[in-house]
């Protein structure tokens, strides 16, 4: 195991850990509630806004890790 294929692997953690929080950010940032037959819903978007830049940088470390882990030695 090489230097690439640690940090290919450290990459993909890293890119499970950042969806997890993407996700949970894109959960939290929403909130409704039912009264009377009437739904109420109230978002943050910037804690939206963050949760997707969290995604994206999830989709672009395991893109990088999965590189990094399947190329051949030097």
């Amino acid at each position: 195991m090489n230097v690439k294929q640690v940090i290919g692997i450290l990459l993909i953690a890293a890119s499970i850990a950042l969806g997890y929080y993407g996700i949970k950010g894109l959960q939290k940032s929403e909130k409704s509630v039912k009264f009377l037959g009437i739904e109420l819903k109230a978002e943050d978007k910037g804690g939206k806004e963050m949760a997707y830049v969290q995604l994206g940088l999830a989709v672009v470390a395991l893109g990088a890790g999965a590189f990094l882990v399947s190329a051949k030695k030097d």
